[in-house]
C-alpha cells in the first residue's frame, strides 16, 4: 500500500504541475494574441521609409530608441518566429501522442 500512496502522490504532483503550466500557457497565448496588432505595427515600421527618417534624427539624450537599431527588432522578429515553430512542434507532438 505504501507504494500505491507514493505513486498517487507522485501523480498528484504531476497533475498540480500541469494545471499551473496550462494556466500560464493560456495566459501567455492570450497576451501574445492581444499584442499581435502592436507587433504588426512594429514589423511594418521596421525598415520603412519612416524608420529610415527617424534614424537620421538627433534625439534628446536619454531617449530610448532601440527600435532604430537594426538588430533589436530583427532579433525579436526571429525569436518570435522560432518560438512559434517550437509551439507548433510541441503542439503537434502533444496531439500525435495524445499527451
Amino acid at each position: 500500500m505504501k507504494k500505491n500512496i507514493e505513486r498517487i502522490e507522485k501523480m498528484e504532483a504531476h497533475l498540480d504541475e500541469l494545471k499551473v503550466l496550462n494556466a500560464e500557457l493560456a495566459l501567455q497565448i492570450e497576451k501574445i494574441n492581444e499584442a499581435r496588432s502592436n507587433m504588426m505595427d512594429l514589423f511594418a515600421y521596421y525598415g520603412s521609409e519612416q524608420w529610415y527618417e527617424d534614424r537620421e534624427l538627433e534625439l534628446p539624450e536619454g531617449t530610448k530608441a532601440g527600435v532604430l537599431s537594426e538588430d533589436l527588432v530583427y532579433d525579436q522578429i526571429t525569436d518570435l518566429r522560432d518560438n512559434a515553430f517550437a509551439m507548433l512542434e510541441t503542439a503537434t507532438d502533444i496531439l500525435k501522442n495524445r499527451i
